[in-house]
């Protein structure tokens, strides 16, 4: 097996292996909504579709066939697990009624004794719709059949973008969302186009009169987090000129506002831009939406960018995809200045590569997608999702996998192939680096048709970033382990 890998052609990667941005590179994913559950970080994120004219070339993505979601999750925050798509809206989705689903926003919560998952999401900007679920990563339900905040609410008939939201879980166990956006004609220093309000203890029915939220230059794009006994709300602030701005608050265009306060409900302080826009840092303008969360004692900013559209050379722009960055929260609650990098965050911890690993959990990706399967997941259940090789030279990587001072003795891969021939390179430090196994891939007899193959395994011990370097194509990755 080792002569099909001596003159391999390895698929060019969007991201180096000295960086950890954009978080999502199999497929695009816009406004990240982070949760944490039982020590792994969710991300939920607008699955932005190419969008082609009627002669088949690729547009500028308007958002309007947008009608999934994506969810992935990560325990280190650089490899990251593909628990795949969201069926939302549309006929096959889980709330038909619906038009779209983009910007999501996600909680968990405990309901007459078992944990409840709830993801809110917006139908294009006409109102906002809620999907509940026993776990993190779905099945998905509708658990109304219809929307949950529409302008037929009081004091929501004038919100011009009923969308966005974004939803806080209070340590006494009550719940607030926040949504809204738009900039009416005349109104640009201060649109009054955002609301807040309490939910109701089932999480999918609201309490009371939704509030006002006073925010300067207001655009879109809700957040909310508790640090300590202060509420912070943040929005991104909107394209007006400012020419001929007035008043205490002129924040520039597009960036992410905070705003604090002691109650969840307001009155809200200005406190100003902790995220500029990532066109700042990236050389590629578009709108800003983001998500903050504390994760292992430190705080992290997930937000959205073109960084990877661009790499690509795309002829057409407006896809976006996800970031992530470390926040410096001050002991007064101050939040520093953001700055958006490629190199992302450090790794909280090293993978463990003698536990059960799915094999869409990667940091860096090459060439492959990833489909879903009817096979179960041995780690997450019913809803799995397998690496789908399709040429030779395809590879992905993982980040600081721990081998230990003894390292391992064998590697078992579960494969489907429905054709002889295909391989695996296991390899140490980069996908062109020294094997320390080889896997042949079996003919199982369907792509539906798996099979656990094992492996002898040698000189890996230590720490190092691990690859499996693929040779062949249409063949199937489920799952993997080493065994001491």
């Amino acid at each position: 097996m080792e002569n099909l890998f001596k003159n391999i052609k390895l698929t060019e990667g969007y991201k180096s292996l000295e960086n950890n941005n954009p978080i999502l590179l199999q497929r695009f994913g816009a406004d990240p909504y982070a949760m944490e559950y039982d020590g792994r970080i969710y991300i939920y994120t607008t699955n932005d579709v190419y969008e082609y004219d009627k002669d088949g070339k690729l547009i500028e993505n308007s958002y309007k066939i947008i009608q999934n979601l994506n969810c992935i999750s990560s325990d280190d925050l650089v490899n990251w697990t593909d628990h795949g798509v969201i069926q939302v809206a549309g006929p096959n989705g889980a709330s038909s009624w619906a038009e779209n689903s983009w910007a999501p926003a996600a909680a968990h919560k405990t309901i007459n004794g078992k944990e409840k998952f709830f993801l809110y999401y917006a139908n294009n900007a006409s109102t906002i719709g809620v999907l509940s679920s026993d776990s993190p990563i779905g099945p998905w339900v509708d658990p109304l059949g219809k929307p949950m905040i529409t302008r037929e609410i009081e004091n929501c008939s004038n919100v011009e973008w009923l969308f966005d939201p974004a939803v806080l879980v209070d340590d006494d166990g009550k719940a607030y969302l926040y949504f809204g956006g738009g900039v009416p004609e005349g109104k640009e220093a201060m649109p009054n186009t955002a609301r807040a309000v309490e939910l109701g203890d089932d999480m999918i029915s609201i309490v009371g009169v939704p509030v006002t939220i006073e925010a300067p230059y207001l655009f879109e794009d809700s957040g909310i987090n508790k640090i300590g006994d202060t509420y912070y709300y943040s929005y991104c602030s909107n394209w007006s000129s400012r020419d001929n701005a007035v008043g205490k608050y002129v924040p520039k265009i597009a960036e992410i506002i905070i705003m604090t306060s002691k109650n969840p409900l307001g009155p809200w302080t200005y406190n100003g831009s902790i995220l500029e826009n990532p066109g700042t840092f990236f050389e590629a303008w578009s709108n800003n939406h983001h998500s903050m969360i504390k994760f292992k004692e430190k705080w992290y900013m997930f937000y959205h960018s073109l960084l990877l559209c661009n790499d690509m050379s795309l002829p057409a722009t407006g896809y976006r995809t996800t970031n992530v960055e470390e926040v410096e929260v001050l002991d007064d609650g101050t939040i520093k200045p953001i700055i958006g990098t490629r190199a992302g965050v450090k790794q909280v911890k090293n993978l463990n590569p003698f536990i059960l690993n799915e094999a869409q959990t990667f940091a860096w990706m090459a060439g492959i997608t990833t489909t879903s399967t009817q096979e179960e997941s041995a780690v997450y259940g019913e809803t799995n999702l397998v690496v789908n090789v399709l040429e030779t030279g395809n590879w992905i990587g993982l980040s600081n996998v721990d081998f230990g001072a003894e390292g391992a003795s064998s590697f078992t891969a579960k494969l489907s192939s429905e054709i002889s021939g295909n391989a695996i390179k296991i390899c140490l430090d980069s996908p062109s680096g020294e094997a320390i196994g080889y896997l042949e891939v079996p003919n199982t007899g369907s792509d539906n048709e798996y099979k656990n193959v094992t492996v002898e395994i040698k000189n890996s011990k230590g720490i190092h970033n691990l690859f499996f370097v693929f040779s062949g194509e249409g063949f199937q990755f489920d799952c993997w382990k080493f065994e001491k």
